[in-house]
């Protein structure tokens, strides 16, 4: 290779390479659109993005929702990596946040059904953890929760049981609650 060939030579990133960080926004486009308006509201976003953002949520149609996720990156890329690094930030935080209720209420689940097979035994547990809780409403509701699973009717005190240890707990309840 001689020294004009050298000083001629692409030294950016690849073809492969571009196409992967396009990807990449892409992907972030399409997160963005499945947001809703309070996880938007996080998002350090200007008021043109945002605009676009909730227009491409708003589509349906598989084909024309793609086509506008296309342009929601198009306009995505125009931004400095600072901004995109900073979006990605809040997106990473909210999962990380969404990963962490989503295990606390699996384990209440597990309480709840461990109260159910033990009863007093697990009870005092509870009570050991949480002195101001309603020792007799936890128990009627195990013992309600208990059968009705026997007589395989719908689980109301089951989910009586639930919330009150989600309160005992305080855990804030989810918008599906």
């Amino acid at each position: 290779m001689s020294h004009e060939e050298s000083e001629d030579a692409f030294d950016g990133p690849s073809r492969s390479q571009l196409r992967r960080d396009a990807m990449a926004i892409y992907k972030l486009a399409e997160t963005l659109a499945t947001l809703t308006d309070a996880q938007l509201t996080r998002i350090p976003l200007e008021s043109d993005l945002l605009a676009e953002v909730r227009r491409t949520r708003g589509i349906h149609q598989p084909i024309a929702r793609k086509r506008e996720t296309q342009y929601l990156a198009k306009l995505l890329r125009r931004l400095d990596s600072g901004e995109i690094d900073s979006i990605r930030t809040v997106l990473d935080i909210d999962k990380r946040q969404s990963h962490r209720e989503t295990a606390a209420l699996h384990q209440l689940e597990a309480l709840r059904d461990r109260l159910i097979a033990e009863g007093d035994n697990a009870l005092d547990e509870v009570i050991a953890r949480h002195p101001t809780a309603d020792r007799q409403h936890l128990r009627n509701l195990i013992r309600q929760a208990g059968t009705e699973a026997r007589k395989q009717k719908p689980p109301r005190a089951s989910r009586e049981l639930f919330r009150t240890l989600r309160d005992l707990q305080g855990i804030e309840p989810s918008s599906a609650d």
